[in-house]
């Protein structure tokens, strides 16, 4: 399953890369918005959103980028690695 986590904390994103794994699921992770980034997201299986620590224009892009009826969308306010695998316990079958 691939994953697309939007937000969180810079220096939790080998974290979340783990938990990620550990869940058999690849993940690519946005801390910060890079200049291409409606094409780097690509079709992911599931998009996270920690809004918590992301902007609303980051949300908007990221939203805009994925195709609605293809991908999961999880928001989540906190961007903790326990919030992280609850919504990969949800989601992923490991």
């Amino acid at each position: 399953m691939s994953i697309v986590i939007v937000g969180g904390h810079d220096r939790m994103v080998c974290t979340y890369k783990e938990i990620c794994k550990e869940h058999n699921c690849k993940a690519k992770v946005f801390t910060k918005m890079p200049a291409n980034f409606k094409t780097m997201v690509g079709k992911p299986d599931l998009l996270i959103l920690f809004t918590n620590t992301v902007s609303h224009k980051m949300v908007h892009s990221a939203l805009q980028a994925v195709d609605k009826d293809e991908t999961i969308i999880k928001r989540c306010h906190t961007s903790s690695a326990y919030a992280l695998k609850d919504i990969l316990q949800e989601h992923c079958y490991a």
